[in-house]
């Protein structure tokens, strides 16, 4: 199939397997981390589908893209595919791992997985230092040589392309790398004293201690944001949702092709997540709620994606419906998400005291975000053209350090690494975000997410699914293209008032 020379039946029965192979992940992906199962068993879908991600396979696309008898994200989603192929065994051996690993902590048994939420929830400053180092511990001993593996069959596969780097093939499978490196310095430069400010600010509000004091785990209890719990009640999350998307003329509970999953289960992820499974005919939503304000923004980011997949038109073709530019979904994810952070919003959806307090908060743990980002891909960056992946782990927590001022741990250099630079879509979502909001701002007012014309337009650009860029939709809504420059107006904002 993928190994036949170019045609318009080679590349349209790929594309339609692909679709297949897509589908049958994600329901994977959906059954272990919702907790139906406890084995993550994705070998033998790649298996099935084994034809999709072979070398000649990312060959005969990148010929097929470059003759125009097939797209790029074809071939891109060909590449990507080759390299989760590459690190199959790795990646089950992993996602075994963390969901059978516990660890000792002071005589008790802590999951893995829950090990972040408990230090987030811990209120003594000594425990969570142990936690984290318990954590820190297991991911190089357990983890790391894992990750290391996988590191090196995606050189592996990245040399047998013919490609000079693993950053390099994605240069040329269209991310905007090259530009995005010195905006991100950029950034973090103009930043750099209003973050600092304001983050000293809310570590000696809610902790007690300076930025200059903070530790890693610190940050976890600082994002946590405990304060605020009362404001975000477990019980008060999926009527929020529902209300906020019945205000914009959406029927959350009689839409047939979106399926909320909330029941409790041990190995339930405890953050929310979006499968979608069939675009747009079956897209799960999947809540553990806890509450607070962290659970509150998990719910409402997958439920962006979740509303984006649901209104994709299921007349577009598989690159527009399942591929494209993830910096859109993304992007319509942090515009549902980034609600919760708005005065008009928790006015008019809670009995919220101070909202301009929380929003000035938010903007700051936003700020964070950003700027972590930001050095994250920076680092990324130097990693793929490295010799040794070993040798940048002090530069991970150089550089990260000098955009958070808090160190993170460096048994981390690893697994802090997303695939093909999704560092890069979360940066251009958030551009993307702050421009769109300020559209609907100016279109329908403040509280544009009380307009059913808002929610009109918003169908009416959910069901373009992937289509179009970032930059081509921005373009064609508000007449500019993506601007990082963006999000620091955004940030900005909440911080003046």
């Amino acid at each position: 199939m993928a190994t036949a020379p170019v045609g318009s039946g080679t590349v349209d029965a790929y594309r339609d397997e692909a679709d297949r192979f897509l589908a049958a992940l994600d329901e994977e992906l959906y059954l272990h981390f919702a907790g139906h199962k406890d084995e993550l068993e994705i070998a033998q879908i790649y298996e099935r589908f084994s034809d999709l991600t072979t070398v000649d396979a990312c060959r005969t696309l990148e010929a097929a893209a470059s003759d125009g008898s097939a797209s790029c994200e074809l071939w891109r989603f060909s590449c990507d595919g080759l390299f989760g192929a590459l690190t199959r065994d790795e990646q089950e051996e992993a996602a075994g791992l963390e969901a059978s690993l516990s660890l000792d902590v002071d005589g008790e048994r802590v999951a893995f997985r829950m090990v972040r939420p408990a230090i987030a929830n811990e209120p003594d400053r000594d425990r969570r230092e142990r936690l984290e180092q318990a954590r820190a511990e297991a991911v190089e001993e357990h983890l790391n040589p894992i990750h290391l593996r996988a590191f090196d069959r995606v050189r592996e596969g990245v040399e047998a392309l013919g490609a000079a780097s693993y950053r390099e093939l994605y240069e040329r499978l269209g991310a905007p790398l090259a530009r995005l490196g010195p905006e991100c310095e950029r950034l973090l430069d103009v930043t750099e004293d209003a973050y600092v400010s304001s983050a000293d600010t809310l570590f000696r509000r809610r902790l007690g201690i300076s930025l200059e004091e903070a530790r890693r785990p610190d940050v976890l209890r600082l994002l946590r944001a405990t304060e605020w719990d009362a404001g975000f009640p477990a019980a008060g999350m999926l009527p929020a949702l529902s209300g906020t998307l019945g205000d914009l003329g959406i029927d959350l509970a009689a839409q047939p092709n979106v399926h909320l999953d909330v029941e409790a289960r041990p190995n339930k992820s405890p953050r929310a997540f979006c499968s979608p499974i069939e675009v747009p005919g079956r897209v799960m939503l999947v809540i553990q709620p806890m509450g607070g304000p962290d659970d509150w923004h998990a719910l409402f980011h997958e439920a962006g994606h979740t509303e984006h997949y649901a209104h994709t038109s299921a007349d577009l073709s598989m690159e527009a419906r399942r591929l494209g530019d993830n910096a859109v979904t993304e992007g319509w994810a942090a515009l549902l998400e980034l609600l919760v952070d708005d005065p008009a919003w928790l006015s008019r959806r809670l009995d919220f005291g101070r909202p301009d307090d929380f929003a000035a908060e938010a903007a700051t743990v936003r700020l964070y975000l950003v700027r972590r980002y930001a050095a994250k891909l920076l680092y990324e960056l130097e990693l793929h053209e490295a010799a040794n992946p070993v040798e940048l782990r002090t530069r991970y927590v150089e550089l990260l350090t000098d955009a958070t001022k808090v160190a993170p741990s460096g048994a981390d250099y690893l697994s802090d690494v997303d695939p093909g630079f999704y560092a890069a879509d979360y940066l251009r979502s958030w551009a993307f975000e702050a421009q769109m909001r300020l559209f609907l701002r100016n279109e329908f007012g403040s509280a544009w997410f009380a307009r059913r014309e808002a929610g009109s337009v918003l169908r009416e650009l959910w069901s373009e699914g992937q289509r179009l860029d970032a930059d081509e939709l921005l373009r064609e809504v508000t007449g500019s293209g993506l601007q990082l420059e963006a999000i620091v107006e955004r940030t900005r904002e909440p911080l003046r008032a």
